[in-house]
């Protein structure tokens, strides 16, 4: 996987045929991938490729034209519906939470929502600790059960970075709110249409049952030395009783249609350019003015030799995703696995290149 980043520095004009030849023998070091991996150079796929299955028991080749449960990656449309809201000057950034919904917590702002600064508890706990879960969940009844029980906040708003889905969520709620429009429409209207992106939706899990070209979601058992599907395991039970959450996660889509979205990212057809990069892309800045790592929707890395990256990963039961955007370089990574492939230490072997310089390529492809 070393030569990743080396084939991300070559010009596109490197003759397709020599890149995937590359590639391929890069992916023979990691034979447990199973899923979906998309390279593009300038818009352009150099590699698109599908590994392993889309159903472990069936024996059905995954394609790479698949639908995978995107899980995280599906922030960054929330907060770009939250940005074209503010572009149409329906709310701001620093508007109190409280001015659009009833949440037992002051002080937070929709900022704060956006970049994980808010110190929102958990609202999974809270939801597992008291949920009836022989009924389907959604985002009022998670603010009904914040709002009844009213766990303790973590931390004062802005104090530092934490990941919270709880935040993902409120911004979903304060976008029907403004627009009295449901959630999932809104993402169809303003998002995926535009950006062309016709497998991509918000669906029910029967609706990704019924849809076979779904790649479904494994777990590796060593007791049995086989994957069997992640829905098996009670550990997945909370995408059932929690089926109906927006926001935080949901969206499935295809290598290819994220592809479309990184390249609409390039033009103002949904946000403009001046609102991506002073705030999508722009690292929040915390209350002792130091910087988090997170923009809007999307992770900063802060030093790369190919200039400015943004990324984000996902994790579901059985799933692991990522999107990496070399902004500077137009260069895009999209990999898609549905086994729980470990995407983090594969990116994290990439990266020891960035720091090896682009000499003798040719030799390093044929080692």
């Amino acid at each position: 996987m070393r030569l990743l980043y080396l084939l991300l520095l070559l010009p596109f004009s490197l003759a397709a045929q020599t890149t995937t030849t590359a590639l391929d023998r890069i992916m023979q070091h990691h034979p447990d991938f199973n899923g979906v991996v998309l390279v593009a150079d300038q818009g352009k796929p150099v590699y698109h490729k599908a590994f392993g299955y889309r159903d472990y028991a069936s024996g059905v080749p995954l394609q790479a034209t698949d639908l995978f449960e995107l899980a995280s990656l599906s922030k960054q449309f929330t907060a770009t519906i939250i940005m074209m809201l503010q572009e149409k000057g329906r709310l701001n950034y620093d508007d109190a939470v409280g001015k659009y919904l009833d949440i037992p917590y002051k002080g937070i702002t929709i900022r704060h929502l956006l970049t994980h600064t808010s110190g929102l508890p958990d609202y999974h706990e809270v939801m597992d600790a008291h949920w009836d879960k022989s009924k389907v969940a959604g985002n009022a009844d998670i603010l009904e059960y914040l709002n009844r029980y009213n766990p303790p906040k973590l931390f004062d708003p802005g104090e530092k970075y934490q990941y919270s889905n709880t935040g993902y969520v409120l911004l979903a709620s304060i976008a029907e709110k403004v627009t009295g429009k449901d959630f999932i429409k809104l993402s169809r209207r303003w998002i995926f249409r535009p950006a062309k992106m016709t497998q991509t939706d918000i669906r029910t899990l029967k609706q990704k049952k019924r849809n076979q070209n779904f790649a479904i979601g494994h777990l590796f058992v060593k007791d049995k030395n086989r994957y069997l599907p992640a829905d098996s395991f009670p550990s997945s039970n909370y995408t059932i009783w929690l089926g109906n959450r927006k926001g935080p996660g949901r969206v499935s889509s295809t290598a290819a249609d994220l592809l479309k979205w990184d390249q609409m990212l390039y033009t103002d057809g949904a946000l403009k350019q001046t609102t991506l990069h002073n705030n999508a892309f722009r690292p929040m800045v915390l209350n002792n003015d130091s910087l988090s790592h997170y923009g809007f929707g999307w992770m900063i890395r802060q030093h790369s030799p190919l200039g400015r990256v943004v990324e984000h990963t996902g994790d579901n039961p059985g799933y692991a995703t990522r999107i990496v955007r070399f902004i500077d370089a137009r260069k895009t990574i999209i990999l898609l696995s549905n086994n729980a492939y470990k995407i983090g230490q594969m990116m994290r072997d990439l990266e020891i290149l960035l720091h090896e310089g682009t000499g003798n390529i040719q030799e390093r492809e044929t080692q």
